[in-house]
């Protein structure tokens, strides 16, 4: 996912969709309408990485991929918040791009909306593309993109403090073991024992889904026994004192400033922190987010999709193909998602980049393990539950309500907004 945003980016990769409309209407390029010969000329491509410019490696690669096809790109890039309606604006005037490169939650929003065409269409091979990963681009039984790879959640772990609280971090198998773990490092060194960001936001219920998740618990159903289980394990670690109340502030950078200051165990933060952990100035250590019975919890996904827009020119799918197919082989996926902080989608390509840095295997495990918050068909319904469920986090970590009253509120928010 993204971390919201100032390129907090990379982390949140579907964090800022928030407000997402689904457009009636779909899109046309502004060539002709024929669609007797295959176009050829300039192709148009939206991404969500204003920051790269012509003379960056992803600039380049766009470049070299339409050279491949036979034609000219033109890239334009835009900030995350922005990509979302301008793409259902220009849908509308039929003016969408060639080829959208967007958070892998707004897929749904866009495929809803008849903005883009799914892949028995455009004829782009998903083969080889991890099946929990795909789903983020699924609705209706349709394909509408490929994953240009992905970022999760995993717990980060301050070495130096786990020594000196006689924690082994191979111990923490589940819920039970990780408590225990804080509840030592509190009692051994007075230090805090994890930090998160639980504020009441899309990186809120981003945060809290490994644990929602990893107890069980169903979106459909945000009051259930499982979600109740989620729920009181986060508010018992404040209660506690193992968790800072700041939590209710913190974005997942604040959560991450506050880890790097040497005060506390364990982060919930995502791949985009590795570098940044290795400028902390004591030694990192990352374990998958334990399940409550065990194994790895289900992490949300972050990192965007390839995808084709509607087009009333259907000839150009197939240069648009070799565009996308280009984009995320296997050679140019490598090389694009180190530069993103992303885990590749395929197995060929995390074996490569684990490979080429070890630091890279407990992410690998934990998006083998992870889902898309679209996931499940919820598509469009899913920004409708998210809001109740950061609420009800909040209200529960603040004392303002119990954690039943808290999730029993968010259901009927949630059953109510999406009827």
């Amino acid at each position: 996912m993204k971390t919201v945003m100032s390129r907090r980016r990379f982390a949140a990769a579907g964090l800022a969709f928030g407000a997402v409309v689904a457009v009636a209407g779909c899109s046309s390029s502004p060539s002709s309408g024929s669609a007797s010969s295959a176009p050829s000329g300039t192709y148009t491509v939206w991404d969500p990485y204003p920051q790269f410019d012509n003379s960056s490696a992803w600039v380049q690669l766009l470049d070299k991929c339409g050279t491949a096809a036979g034609v000219s790109v033109k890239r334009t890039g835009f900030d995350t918040t922005d990509l979302t309606s301008k793409v259902l604006l220009a849908a509308q005037q039929g003016a969408a791009p060639d080829v959208l490169i967007v958070d892998n939650p707004v897929v749904s929003t866009l495929a809803q909306g008849g903005v883009l065409t799914d892949t028995s269409v455009t004829k782009v091979d998903t083969s080889g593309v991890e099946a929990n990963l795909l789903a983020a681009g699924q609705l209706g039984g349709k394909t509408y993109g490929v994953p240009i790879g992905a970022n999760t959640l995993a717990l980060y772990y301050n070495k130096s403090i786990l020594g000196a609280a006689g924690v082994d971090p191979g111990s923490v198998k589940d819920w039970a073991s990780l408590s225990a773990a804080l509840a030592q490092v509190k009692s051994k060194t007075g230090k805090k024992g994890i930090t998160f960001s639980a504020i009441g936001t899309e990186e809120g219920s981003f945060q809290f889904l490994p644990w929602f998740w990893g107890a069980g618990a169903k979106l459909a159903d945000l009051s259930s026994p499982q979600a109740t289980d989620a729920l009181t394990l986060w508010s018992t670690w404040l209660k506690d004192g193992y968790a800072p109340n700041s939590v209710l502030q913190d974005t997942q950078t604040t959560s991450w400033q506050e880890f790097a200051a040497g005060g506390t165990a364990f982060s919930e933060n995502g791949t985009w922190q590795l570098a940044n952990a290795k400028k902390t100035g004591f030694p990192v250590g990352i374990i998958p987010i334990p399940g409550k019975d065990g194994g790895t919890a289900p992490a949300p996904t972050g990192g965007e999709f390839v995808t084709v827009p509607v087009q009333s020119d259907t000839a150009r799918y197939a240069t648009s193909e070799k565009l996308v197919s280009c984009l995320t082989n296997a050679d140019n996926a490598y090389t694009t998602d180190n530069t993103l902080s992303y885990v590749a989608a395929t197995d060929a390509v995390q074996q490569k980049q684990v490979a080429a840095n070890p630091d890279l295997a407990t992410w690998v495990t934990a998006v083998h393990a992870a889902k898309g918050r679209t996931s499940d068909d919820l598509g469009t319904k899913y920004p409708k539950i998210s809001q109740p469920l950061w609420t009800a986090v909040q209200a529960a970590l603040s004392g303002s309500a119990s954690v039943q009253s808290a999730l029993s509120t968010a259901q009927n928010a949630a059953k109510s907004a999406a009827n």
